[in-house]
């Protein structure tokens, strides 16, 4: 069970690095907004505007798309609720929930590879110029 919007701390304007999301990691859920949306929910649901406080420069067109893919793959739900007005958010399903695992150990090896991922994607870079 999910706590209450009000106990649930609000999310950390700096809890991405501003290089990400990288290039490195080995693989991709959507675009690259994707998997950092599916952080943003790992603690409950969200509104659209508090997702867009970790996610620095993402525009209201770059949020919504990736949660419309997220929402039609079966990863993420939108809930709305009555009330003193529409009150809209988005939260992890199951299957959703199951993915913060995998990527967690993606994060993991690409932190272990970092200086090899590097390397090789330099000398990609090089060998296409």
């Amino acid at each position: 069970m999910t706590k209450p919007q009000a106990e649930r701390a609000p999310l950390d304007p700096e809890m991405f690095d501003p290089v990400c999301p990288s290039p490195l990691v080995p693989f991709r859920v959507g675009d690259k907004w994707a998997t950092l949306i599916l952080r943003c929910l790992q603690d409950g649901p969200r509104r659209f505007s508090e997702l867009k406080v970790p996610l620095r420069g993402v525009t209201a067109k770059s949020l919504t798309q990736p949660l419309r893919r997220l929402e039609r793959d079966g990863f993420v739900v939108r809930e709305e609720s009555e009330g003193t007005g529409r009150r809209v958010e988005y939260a992890l399903t199951p299957l959703g929930r199951g993915l913060l695992g995998p990527l967690d150990a993606a994060c993991e090896w690409t932190r272990e590879n970092w200086d090899e991922l590097i390397d090789a994607q330099e000398a990609g870079l090089s060998r296409d110029s």
